[in-house]
């Protein structure tokens, strides 16, 4: 068993510098570690928070009463996949760092994700996406701790269930545990087809154009960066989790009702409905960056980050901005925004 400490402060481990103590407190190295320390807390009844870069929680002042298991393992591989190069990453690994090797690399697939704060095993559980890019589109496999079952399965990206921010890891959350992901690339020195027009207006192109890998990573960085959006410690806006709410998908009567209030409203397809930026809808509702609550605050550089920009505000103040955001979004335009980071031991 994995000996662990008690009353071990989140805040450090959390990318917003909030969150109080765990009951106790577990870092794994190895993947062997993470399934027996889980599965060690299972079977004493003990409720279990797996924390990776902790960049897209929130955790409560009054911490977790369980046990909190942070990931650290370690490890890559490159294999084939038919006429693809399948990469093998542990959860614990750094997820800019192995968008980097894989540009580096000549892999064409996760350029357009560069920047995004956390760990590789956080990337099939929200579905990561940004700049025309997401997770479902290269994941191959993700092998898994069933705690359920208590056997280690391997699922393919099919079996994952993927949505818009959202996957069966974060429908079922207390059953799977992430220990590994593949990722199947393409060998090319060229990105994928830009499918976001910012990005391509940057890089000088059409949509759909491909532009060598480094100049999209470089790209897809600067753009994050001028909206607070790349971890830098010198930077109060950096002290977020990233977008706090996801771009409402609206269903065609939902869209009519929305155009009522606000006519011409900035929008693109989503399926049989439309995707509204939630950006956009929190500015136009009276929010502008840089408007604060106590000492949480709206990113000055984001309407979508809210920050802790001094680390001294604490979750509840946090919590209290958001749904000022939320209620005032809902009372002007009628939509509902939905939070995208976890709250753990807080309702928003």
């Amino acid at each position: 068993m994995v000996v662990g400490s008690e009353g071990v402060r989140l805040a450090p481990y959390t990318t917003l510098r909030l969150g109080g103590p765990a009951g106790r407190f577990v870092e794994v190295a190895a993947e062997a570690e993470l399934v027996a320390a889980v599965a060690h807390a299972d079977r004493e009844g003990e409720p279990v928070l797996v924390l990776g870069g902790g960049s897209n929680v929130v955790v409560s002042d009054a911490g977790f009463p369980g046990t909190v298991v942070r990931v650290a393992s370690r490890g890559v591989e490159f294999g084939r996949d038919g006429d693809r190069v399948l990469v093998t990453a542990q959860a614990g690994e750094d997820w800019d760092a192995l968008v980097s090797r894989c540009v580096e690399e000549g892999l064409s697939g996760l350029e357009c994700l560069s920047g995004i704060p956390g760990l590789v095993g956080a990337t099939p559980v929200q579905n990561v996406g940004a700049y025309g890019q997401e997770i479902a589109q290269t994941v191959a496999s993700v092998r898994v701790f069933d705690r359920r079952s208590g056997e280690i399965i391997i699922m393919s990206g099919t079996e994952c269930g993927f949505s818009y921010r959202h996957s069966i890891f974060k429908a079922d959350k207390d059953r799977y545990v992430v220990l590994a992901v593949g990722y199947s690339l393409t060998r090319s020195a060229e990105s994928g087809p830009l499918r976001y027009q910012e990005l391509a207006t940057l890089l000088g192109v059409a949509a759909d154009d491909r532009v060598p890998l480094g100049a999209a990573r470089s790209a897809v960085l600067s753009l994050r960066r001028g909206k607070g959006m790349v971890l830098d410690e010198t930077d109060p806006d950096t002290r977020s989790v990233g977008s706090f709410f996801t771009n409402p998908v609206l269903t065609p009567p939902q869209a009519a009702e929305l155009e009522l209030r606000a006519p011409g409203f900035p929008r693109w397809p989503a399926g049989e409905g439309v995707k509204v930026p939630a950006a956009w809808l929190i500015e136009q509702a009276g929010y502008p960056k840089g408007y604060s609550r106590g000492r949480a605050r709206i990113s000055g550089k984001h309407p979508l980050a809210l920050t802790n920009p001094h680390g001294e505000a604490t979750a509840a103040e946090l919590l209290e901005l958001a749904r000022e955001v939320r209620d005032g979004v809902a009372e002007k335009f009628g939509v509902r925004l939905i939070n995208e980071p976890v709250l753990i031991g807080m309702e928003l």
